[in-house]
């Protein structure tokens, strides 16, 4: 079965460094992302309208490539959850993770019983088809799936440290413009209560053995938060990228 090499790093204490891709789910995109360097493909379902089926197929595309396909889920329920992981998500996001009671049950949804409840189906996508003995293929999926709980509301700020403490939450990802909304200073990156925030939630990543996470959409927020002591990262918006390069282009042109 593959392993998680993004995982295992992090969980070392290094960093990891990959795509979030919310709207080219093209057949090239996983090795267009490796060729660029990505450890990592996250590929969202809560704001882009991305099916399972999508999903499916663009994991698949990751087979004999060295990157790691990773989903957020629209929330934190069973069955969205347990369905990227069948698919052959090899980690997933959560976002508007609240409390360490919510983090503890969505862990629960990764984990085979008697350590959680995710429903048992073996020979599938997730196994790559293949067979052998189950108990160990729950202790290698155990041991590579990886959990991520977005902090990004007024609660999770608050019982981060609760959160961070959860046995099998891997990483703690900063959710900046709802976390400032739910603060009241929508889009504010730099007021005091926004920074005092992100130290909280590095200190709390810190504390216990956790990856502090950020989607860096440019350069001065991939150095600023590197600063911080992040150490997962997506890099950019896929349509912002594309957008702002031909923009760069078609003005050269035109000049």
């Amino acid at each position: 079965m593959r392993t998680n090499p993004v995982k295992a790093t992090l969980a070392a204490g290094g960093s990891a460094h990959g795509a979030m891709v919310f709207e080219f789910f093209s057949p090239g995109l996983p090795q267009i992302c490796r060729n660029a360097g990505a450890d990592f493909v996250l590929y969202d379902m809560e704001h882009t309208g991305l099916s399972f089926e999508t999903l499916k197929a663009q994991v698949a595309l990751c087979r004999g490539l060295p990157i790691v396909p990773m989903a957020r889920v629209p929330r934190g329920e069973y069955h969205l959850i347990a369905r990227a992981l069948d698919v052959g998500a090899l980690g997933v996001m959560v976002p508007m993770v609240g409390s360490a009671d919510e983090a503890a049950a969505i862990v629960a949804c990764t984990r085979y019983p008697p350590a959680g409840r995710r429903g048992a189906a073996f020979g599938f996508a997730h196994d790559d088809y293949e067979g052998g003995d189950v108990a160990a293929k729950i202790a290698a999926i155990h041991e590579r799936t990886l959990v991520i709980a977005q902090i990004e509301t007024a609660e999770g700020l608050a019982n981060v440290e609760a959160i961070a403490a959860v046995p099998g939450v891997d990483a703690l990802w900063v959710g900046h413009f709802d976390l400032t909304n739910f603060m009241g200073i929508p889009g504010q990156f730099r007021h005091p209560d926004y920074l005092a925030a992100i130290r909280r939630i590095v200190a709390a990543c810190e504390a216990h053995g956790k990856a502090a996470a950020f989607l860096a959409a440019d350069d001065t927020f991939a150095r600023e938060y590197k600063s911080y002591g992040f150490r997962l990262f997506a890099y950019g918006i896929d349509q912002a990228m594309l957008q702002g390069a031909l923009r760069h282009g078609l003005a050269l042109l035109r000049a």
